[in-house]
């Protein structure tokens, strides 16, 4: 029997070879050392435009520096690319990986527009090429024990969902502030709630109502709210920012009790994550394992380049959340301070 082709030059049951296109935050802190960890991946080079910078990670991590992303996807001896850039510049960089022939882990959100992601997923699929828009916290299985809980009946029918991630001021000089390189809380932690919509509401919601909260100083958004419902009219509200105290968790209420995950979208691989479910006067508090996201996300990129798979991986879902990303701007209510 021939072996199942993989798009790989590298020998059949080995580790996917990885580059890194950019040294930000998310990559240094989680990505980096997930990947130059795992059994099914080995860290081959990272790039940064900053040749010293780029030498400086690659001596932590212990794989090349390279200067210049172009550079790195010309590389024979790189499978799959991580990229960790600003939104704005995802599309350019994506679409030159998959044209050097890598599959493409790639930070959301993927892209800035709908157009741009909906372009992307057919060269994928022209390219037979991985391209996965990273969200990690869909890895982790705390939200299995809800989805759990919620199909035995423990809340009765869903009626509303709501979900909130806020986050502290960040860095006034990141890309966050910045919206020629995509920034904004929309895209940046408000794309978490509005995935979780995806996760339990049926079909296609629609984004009946929004406000956007603009900082006059950068023209950034930088909190927002979001009045969704599905098609057989179950609602989400949504909240984000990053102005506020920290917090980052889902309720989803019924008929007959309600289910709220306290850490759901950065909880730490050592915490064992709680799940509340509250029931008229019972309230019962149920931990769920501890679990590592980031690997578990990387392993399942990994796995799908491994096993010969090719084309986008959650299109349909990352089409969606791009559009509705798009609906939240066209109708917000915009308020500037």
């Amino acid at each position: 029997m021939s072996p199942v082709p993989t798009g790989r030059d590298g020998p059949a049951g080995s580790p996917v070879r990885v580059g890194v296109l950019g040294c930000a935050d998310i990559a240094l802190r989680r990505m980096l050392p997930a990947i130059a960890a795992a059994d099914s991946a080995r860290l081959v080079a990272v790039a940064s435009r900053d040749a010293a910078k780029a030498e400086r990670v690659a001596a932590r991590f212990g794989c090349a520096g390279v200067k210049g992303y172009r550079t790195l996807l010309k590389r024979d001896d790189i499978d799959a690319v991580y990229i960790p850039l600003p939104p704005a510049l995802h599309f350019e960089q994506v679409a030159e990986a998959l044209l050097a022939g890598k599959h493409v882990l790639c930070e959301k959100p993927l892209c800035t527009t709908r157009a741009e992601t909906a372009e992307l997923m057919e060269l994928a699929r022209h390219h037979r090429r991985i391209l996965t828009e990273n969200y990690m916290f869909l890895h982790h299985s705390q939200h299995t024990a809800v989805r759990s809980l919620l199909d035995e009946g423990a809340i009765g029918e869903l009626e509303v969902l709501s979900a909130s991630f806020g986050v502290p001021p960040l860095d006034p000089t990141g890309f966050r502030y910045a919206p020629s390189l995509g920034g904004g809380a929309l895209l940046d932690v408000g794309v978490y709630p509005l995935r979780t919509v995806q996760m339990y509401l049926p079909g296609k919601p629609e984004v009946l109502a929004a406000t956007l909260r603009v900082d006059s100083a950068t023209g950034v958004d930088v909190a927002g709210t979001v009045l969704l419902s599905a098609p057989d009219g179950t609602a989400a509200q949504l909240a984000y920012g990053f102005r506020h105290s920290y917090r980052s968790r889902y309720t989803l209420w019924g008929g007959q009790g309600q289910l709220s995950a306290e850490r759901a979208y950065t909880p730490p691989e050592h915490l064992k994550p709680v799940i509340r479910l509250q029931q008229q006067d019972r309230l019962t508090e149920l931990t769920t394992p501890a679990d590592h996201q980031v690997h578990n996300a990387l392993t399942a990129f990994t796995d799908a380049v491994l096993t010969g798979r090719n084309g986008p991986l959650g299109e349909t879902e990352s089409l969606l959340q791009a559009q509705l990303a798009e609906d939240i701007r066209n109708i917000a209510r915009i308020t500037t301070n």
